[in-house]
C-alpha cells in the first residue's frame, strides 16, 4: 500500500461518525430501556411520591429547598445543586452562602433565592427567619472550610434534628461529619452523599481504620458491605456512597444503583444529585406520612423515605449522565447534564 493510501486510510479512521437526529434519538431510546424491568417495581413506588400538577396548588407545596453552601472559591456547586432541586420539581431553591459570592450565584439564574449571609455574624438569626418556611435543607455544595462558617453547622443542625426536618449532607459538609460524626448519629431523616474519597474520610474517623474502598481491586460485595456497616453504626442514618455503582443503605436494607451512567466525570455531577435529593426527600416524606406509596407490600415495609428519595436521585442522575454524555462525549459538563433532567425525568417516572 502506497503512502498516499496510507494517509487517506488514516484520515478517514479520524474522520468523526456522524449520525442523523432520527438515529441519534432511536440509540437513545435503545439505551433507555436498560435496567428497565430490574427497576420497574422500585420506579413504581418512586412514581407514587411525585406530586401530581393541580390547578389548586400553590407555590411552594412541590418543595422549599434550602441550601447551606457557596463560598468565594466554590459559586457553582450550590447553584447547580440549587437548581437541579428545582428542575427536578421542587418550586423553591433558597441558598445561603458567603458575601462575596451571592452576586455571582445570583448571576446564574434568577430562579433562586439567594441570602448573602452565610458569612455574617447574624447568620443563624437570618437563617432562623427562613428555616420554617424550609421542607428539606442541603448542606455542603460549594461551602468550603473556613472555620468561621464550619463553626455554625453544627448548630444548623441541632436546630433541624429539633424540627425533625429532612437533611441531606453533601461535600464539605461530610468533612465537617467526619470531624464529629456524634452529631448525625441516630437521626434517621439524615442523608450522608459521599464519593469514595469522603466515604474512606468518615469510615476512618468511625472505626479508626481504613475502608479501603478507594482501592480499585475492592469489589462490589465488601464495598456494600462497609457502607451499611457505617450506616448501621451511625444509628441507621442513610448512605448514599457514589460511584460506579451508587451503594444505598440505612444499615438493615441496602440497594446497589445500576443505572447506567457515564464515564466522564465532570465536576459538578454530584451536586446535582443533592438537589434532585432534597426534592425527592421531601416528596417521600410526604408520601411516607400519607401512605399515598404504592407497590408491592413487602418492599415497601423495608424502605423509608430516605433510600427510596435516594434510589430515585441516583437513578436520575446517573440517567442525565447517559443522555448527556450520549450528546456531547468527552465535551460534557455539568450544565449539560441539567439540561437532561427533564427528559430523564419523564422517561424513568412518567407521571404527568
Amino acid at each position: 500500500m502506497s503512502d498516499d493510501d496510507n494517509n487517506q486510510q488514516q484520515q478517514q479512521q479520524n474522520q468523526p461518525i456522524e449520525k442523523s437526529k432520527a438515529e441519534l434519538d432511536n440509540d437513545i431510546q435503545n439505551n433507555l430501556q436498560n435496567n428497565d424491568e430490574e427497576f420497574s417495581e422500585f420506579r413504581q413506588m418512586i412514581c407514587s411520591i411525585i406530586p401530581p400538577l393541580q390547578p389548586e396548588f400553590h407555590k411552594g407545596q412541590a418543595g422549599r429547598i434550602g441550601l447551606i453552601g457557596g463560598s468565594r472559591e466554590y459559586t457553582g456547586a450550590p447553584y447547580f445543586s440549587a437548581i437541579s432541586a428545582m428542575k427536578t420539581g421542587a418550586d423553591l431553591s433558597y441558598i445561603f452562602c458567603s458575601s462575596d459570592s451571592a452576586s455571582v450565584i445570583k448571576s446564574y439564574s434568577p430562579e433562586l433565592i439567594v441570602y448573602p449571609v452565610l458569612d455574617q455574624p447574624n447568620f443563624l438569626d437570618d437563617f432562623n427567619a427562613i428555616l420554617p418556611k424550609l421542607h428539606v435543607l442541603v448542606i455542603g455544595p460549594g461551602l468550603g472550610r473556613n472555620d468561621q462558617i464550619l463553626s455554625n453547622i453544627g448548630t444548623v443542625i441541632a436546630q433541624v434534628k429539633e424540627r425533625n426536618m429532612p437533611i441531606v449532607l453533601d461535600a464539605d459538609a461530610l468533612y465537617f461529619i467526619s470531624k464529629c460524626p456524634e452529631i448525625v448519629r441516630s437521626y434517621t431523616s439524615a442523608i450522608l452523599t459521599p464519593n469514595v474519597a469522603e466515604f474512606d474520610r468518615l469510615y476512618s474517623a468511625v472505626f479508626r481504620s481504613d475502608s479501603k474502598l478507594s482501592n480499585k481491586n475492592v469489589g462490589d460485595d465488601d464495598a456494600r458491605s462497609a457502607v451499611e456497616l457505617l450506616a448501621k453504626t451511625l444509628g441507621h442514618i442513610t448512605i448514599l456512597r457514589k460511584g460506579p455503582v451508587d451503594i444505598i443503605s440505612n444499615g438493615l436494607i441496602t440497594y446497589a444503583c445500576r443505572e447506567q451512567g457515564s464515564n466522564r466525570r465532570c465536576g459538578g455531577q454530584g451536586d446535582l444529585l443533592s438537589g434532585a435529593l432534597g426534592t425527592f426527600t421531601h416528596w417521600s416524606h410526604k408520601a411516607f406520612e400519607s401512605n399515598q406509596i404504592s407497590g408491592s407490600s413487602s418492599i415497601y415495609q423495608n424502605y423509608s423515605p430516605t433510600l427510596l428519595a435516594c434510589l430515585a436521585a441516583s437513578m436520575l442522575t446517573r440517567r442525565c449522565a447517559r443522555l448527556a454524555f450520549q450528546k456531547q462525549a468527552r465535551s460534557t459538563t455539568t450544565t449539560d447534564l441539567i439540561k437532561e433532567i427533564k427528559n430523564a425525568f419523564t422517561t424513568l417516572y412518567p407521571v404527568d
